[in-house]
């Protein structure tokens, strides 16, 4: 089984892919920020990172690594919509102390392949979930370049382009993988 991660600052169309993915027949684990999110604002926190980002964060990673975990056998690829080395990101950009243990815990994490969206203002929108500005978008994009890069985790750059050619880009490191 082949672990393939799709990562990106908010709004890069890392959803979208993942969801053209499933299209294309791959098995793919969904972003969960969004769900954790939703969940606590049902009971009764606006904004659970900015509340408390220590918390929401390790909270996250940990579903996260649940996901990353996971085996599932009858599928040569696993796609995951962000890891939970984001999260390490996500603290570098706020300039929050990482815990030791998430660092330690991402010591942990390889995948085969690991494809980063680039910030594409074409696309960017704001709602409830996501509230960064576009330039924040960038500065995310450099944390997390940066966090994989202190991992040893290589990253390919995925165009902007339409979710066709970003599909077709991607598969074209999935099928030369496969020998087919």
């Amino acid at each position: 089984m082949k672990k393939i991660l799709i990562t990106g600052g908010p709004s890069t169309g890392k959803t979208s892919l993942v969801s053209e993915l499933k299209k294309h027949g791959f098995y793919c684990f969904d972003e969960i920020s969004r769900e954790l999110t939703q969940r606590m604002r049902n009971e009764g926190i606006e904004q659970y990172f900015l509340n408390n980002p220590i918390e929401f964060s390790k909270e996250l990673f940990k579903l996260r690594f649940k996901q990353y975990e996971q085996e599932v056998d009858t599928f040569n690829f696993i796609v995951y919509d962000r890891g939970p080395i984001d999260v390490l990101a996500y603290l570098d950009f706020k300039k929050i102390e990482i815990p030791a243990d998430l660092i330690n815990k991402s010591k942990e994490i390889s995948y085969d392949h690991i494809f980063i969206l680039k910030p594409w203002e074409d696309i960017y929108v704001n709602d409830s979930e996501r509230y960064e500005t576009f330039e924040e978008c960038i500065n995310i994009h450099k944390s997390l370049l940066n966090t994989y890069k202190n991992f040893d985790l290589d990253l390919i750059d995925i165009p902007n382009s339409s979710i066709e050619e970003r599909i077709k880009f991607v598969k074209r490191f999935i099928v030369n993988e496969k020998g087919a």
